[in-house]
């Protein structure tokens, strides 16, 4: 019976990380469901871009306040999660601050007053997180595509953290409360928690500060694993994609758009002096399915960007620049990611149900984009610079449009005329050819 605790715990544990890699791998599987791409081309510049934005955070001290706290949100919570090691081992074998031993009580000392330390400024960091999001009317933080469960999970993800950070300060605290009664041995130093909580537990008997410890130790061992199975229904999906999102990114000149294969080489054969029109065409396969022109559904997608749609913070920050937002355009380029991601979950949930992908009669436009958002967009780019981790929602809504333009022969009416003009004029306006250069008479 001496080892029931530890039974228990190496089968929360194996439960906790099994249910989480099984979430990895839907999620994986979803991803795949999108076009592939190829973006392994300049393997040392996509490591230095992931370097420095994914893991560096240089993007977002372009907004100060929040980047600063953001970026102690996430160094203080990955440096104090390290010591989910020393738990795990820890719970396995039945010790008690496994690392003392191995690192020695000078270093180990250093180390848990560093975790202390981080821990404060994490709590400080997330109570204004809280307070700025719900109380201070942040535009961006209070548009309508957060209504609902987006604004539950951004306050859910920071109350998780703020009593995560609880737990292991009131860990420390009570296993300094048991030191100083010579109960356990003195291992670490913990300035902040025997100040804030150790005060107020240390005149507690050694059976109900053992209790306090082991109740703090195991919720946070818990709590770790809730908080990481949660990240599959959450935006916080980022900490874990914004690493290949990084690496995946585009790295042409942002001004330079894509340009379709087959449409390209029907231009190079038009303009070939050499070509002849009148040639007959290779007998195509019969079992090919035709190329679509454009997006109108994930299927139609790349695999970089159903990835963009994981990894989106819902942080607005491209729809706070977005100059069609702005002006009261219906276009919010974090809704266009947000759709993006729910069309992909509503496909997953109907392949989990089915086995495969069975027709649900519904796509991306019109049934979660809809296309005035598509025809707001000015092409800018604004949305793309303003990403803290380089997601591109302009390529998303450039594929929608050039579904509904060459698919659907759908475009706006000025669109029409404009396109109709440079095909019979080789120009935009409606005039002649022999015409154009009237201005310059005068």
């Amino acid at each position: 019976m001496q080892y029931i605790d530890n039974i228990i715990f190496f089968i929360a544990l194996i439960v906790g990380f099994g249910l989480f890699f099984k979430s990895l791998k839907e999620i994986y599987r979803n991803i795949l469901l999108g076009k592939k791409i190829e973006r392994s081309d300049r393997p040392a510049e996509r490591w230095a871009m992931m370097s420095k934005v994914a893991l560096g955070q240089s993007k977002m001290t372009k907004r100060p306040i929040a980047g600063i706290l953001h970026i102690i949100v996430y160094v203080g919570f990955v440096i104090i999660n390290l010591e989910l090691l020393e738990i795990i081992i820890d719970g396995i074998f039945g010790t008690h601050r496994f690392l003392a031993g191995i690192i020695g009580d000078s270093a180990y000392s250093v180390f848990t007053a560093t975790l202390e330390v981080l821990a404060l400024l994490v709590l400080v960091a997330v109570v204004i997180f809280f307070i700025r999001r719900n109380f201070f009317g942040v535009k961006r933080l209070t548009m309508k595509e957060l209504f609902g469960w987006p604004k539950q999970d951004a306050n859910w993800i920071l109350i998780i953290e703020f009593t995560l950070m609880i737990a292991f300060l009131t860990m420390n605290a009570a296993d300094w409360a048991l030191q100083q009664k010579g109960e356990s041995a003195a291992h670490g130093n913990f300035p902040v928690s025997s100040g804030l909580i150790g005060s107020l537990i240390q005149n507690f008997d050694a059976t109900s500060l053992v209790i306090l410890e082991r109740g703090a130790w195991w919720f946070h061992f818990l709590g770790i694993l809730f908080f990481m199975n949660y990240l599959y229904y959450s935006k916080h999906l980022h900490i874990i994609f914004a690493f290949p999102n990084t690496w995946y990114a585009n790295l042409q000149p942002k001004g330079e758009f894509s340009n379709l294969a087959s449409v390209t080489q029907e231009i190079k054969l038009m303009m070939d002096p050499n070509a002849d029109p009148y040639a007959a065409q290779p007998d195509a396969d019969p079992n090919t399915v035709p190329d679509k022109f454009g997006a109108n559904d994930i299927f139609d997608l790349n695999q970089v960007q159903l990835l963009n749609a994981y990894s989106c913070t819902e942080c607005g920050r491209c729809t706070a620049v977005c100059p069609a937002n702005i002006t009261g355009k219906k276009l919010s380029p974090r809704k266009i990611m947000m759709d993006t991601r729910d069309r992909i979950e509503e496909v997953g949930k109907n392949i989990n149900k089915n086995g495969k992908f069975v027709d649900d009669g519904k796509k991306l436009i019109d049934d979660h984009i809809q296309r005035e958002e598509i025809w707001a967009c000015t092409t800018c780019n604004a949305c793309v610079e303003a990403c803290p981790v380089l997601i591109d929602p302009l390529s998303i809504i450039i594929d929608l449009r050039r579904y509904l333009v060459m698919e659907q022969s759908a475009a706006p009416q000025e669109l029409n005329l404009m396109m109709a003009n440079i095909e019979n004029n080789a120009a935009p306006w409606q005039y002649n050819q022999a015409d154009r250069l009237n201005w310059a008479q005068d």
